[in-house]
């Protein structure tokens, strides 16, 4: 497993909308880049906007960043 930051996995907009940089998996959710959500938007109940600046706990499975946990 691997430790990556917030920004590196996510690109927020000037509009402070959130994308992935790449296809990610939360739970049994898999979204990617094109897909935008803002503050209170939860994927597998995970609202991602909470954790800006923060470090993500990842491993990889295949072309998918699997997010594990949040530090």
């Amino acid at each position: 497993m691997a430790r990556m930051n917030f920004d590196t996995i996510f690109i927020t907009h000037p509009n402070h909308a959130i994308e992935p940089r790449q296809r990610i998996r939360v739970g049994g959710v898999t979204f990617g880049p094109g897909v935008q959500f803002s503050n209170g938007v939860s994927f597998s109940g995970v609202d991602f906007s909470q954790f800006r600046g923060r470090d993500f706990e990842v491993e990889t499975d295949g072309d998918v960043l699997v997010v594990k946990g949040v530090y």
